[in-house]
């Protein structure tokens, strides 16, 4: 999965991209409207695993394959259209299930295309409304960039940063594509929205969400802060749910950054006690969650550390996380080790590679899988 790290105030904010792409804006004086961008990039991405055969086997293997075109027209100043297409075609017939592609081929079909973001954006003042399909990436309720496409929904926001150093953010979800999960958006029964209030003056951060999730039958506060010393960063994150006819769930974490020479370190631990978490989207904002692991569905301590370095232009980083689930529906305790690596060849050509071992303490060996991928941006 996906692997965030989300920082206690940029969590909160709607994709700066709303189109859901990283669109240059051409040269233009910006008086001159209607302005109109266009930009992309192309995917391969291959996926494979041992959790039914061997590794690189044809029938433990998947290539998929996309093209994103993501288009931005402003009518004025305040006012623009954006839109993300996305098409996909998967080159491999063999491919068998794995809990990489949940299935023989990416997005579940050959090939397709939909409508990932489509949405009218408004400018005033401090305050973004953005309506339509969109990007969202909040703590515990987000569509990540894993795979082919990132999930996205259908939603109203409203983003307000009128207040120095305060950021207000209020969204109202009505539907939900998840990653890897087709071309349809599926439809959230009941209401689905969530408010927040965030903080950052650079060496003091924090943020308050509350989501009302019908569609999951319960309610959530969110909380973190944190403080920059300079030499290190330390964050805290409290979750409370309150579900529907069961017990709630209580999470507590904290973790610690700095920076050692070339290196980058992280430390983090999270309890979650009486019940799972909840979270909508592929992974929660947990801090010890790992690509493959959500500390949501935890029960008990949690750790995880984390070391990365730039070293001729590759990036890497190596994480080890543990996990209890004592839930008396496995053995009560599990692990990742990842190991991330990107490299960028030109500077519209990229590649990426994840190794992952996976145990989520259901009594079987651990899974080994890796992902590699490459994206040209146009």
């Amino acid at each position: 999965m996906k692997f965030t790290k989300l920082s206690l105030v940029a969590a909160l904010a709607v994709s700066a991209a709303f189109a859901g792409g990283d669109i240059e804006p051409v040269a233009a004086p910006v008086a001159e409207f209607p302005q109109t961008t266009i930009g992309g990039k192309a995917t391969a991405y291959y996926s494979t695993d041992d959790s039914v055969v061997d590794m690189f086997d044809k029938e433990s293997s998947a290539l998929g394959t996309a093209i994103t075109l993501d288009v931005s027209h402003k009518f004025n100043a305040n006012i623009a259209a954006n839109v993300t297409a996305v098409g996909f075609a998967n080159v491999l017939d063999d491919g068998i299930f794995s809990f990489q592609t949940a299935g023989e081929y990416f997005e579940g079909e050959k090939s397709g295309a939909y409508f990932n973001v489509a949405n009218i954006t408004a400018n005033y003042g401090g305050t973004t409304v953005v309506l339509g399909r969109q990007l969202l990436n909040t703590p515990m309720l987000s569509g990540f960039d894993w795979l082919l496409a990132p999930g996205a929904f259908e939603a109203y926001t409203a983003v307000n940063s009128s207040i120095e150093n305060l950021t207000f953010v209020g969204s109202y979800v009505r539907t939900f594509r998840a990653n890897n999960s087709g071309t349809d958006f599926a439809t959230l029964d009941g209401d689905n929205w969530t408010v927040s209030a965030a903080f950052d003056n650079d060496a003091l951060s924090g943020s308050v969400w509350y989501y009302n999730i019908d569609a999951g039958s319960y309610t959530q506060v969110y909380a973190d802060a944190g403080y920059n010393f300079g030499v290190a960063k330390v964050m805290g994150q409290y979750v409370y749910t309150d579900i529907d006819n069961d017990e709630a769930s209580n999470v507590f974490g904290v973790k610690a950054t700095a920076t050692l020479g070339a290196f980058n370190l992280m430390a983090a631990y999270v309890n979650v006690s009486d019940n799972t978490a909840r979270w909508v989207g592929i992974m929660d904002g947990l801090y010890t969650s790992s690509w493959n692991s959500t500390t949501g569905s935890s029960m008990g301590n949690n750790f995880k550390v984390e070391a990365g370095t730039e070293f001729a232009g590759i990036t890497a980083s190596v994480s080890y996380a543990y996990y209890e689930y004592d839930d008396l529906t496995t053995d009560n305790e599990g692990s990742e080790i990842d190991v991330i690596l990107g490299y960028n060849i030109t500077d519209t050509i990229d590649i990426n590679a994840v190794y992952t071992n996976t145990d989520w303490g259901y009594n079987t060996d651990a899974i080994n899988a890796l992902e590699i991928y490459a994206n040209y941006k146009f």
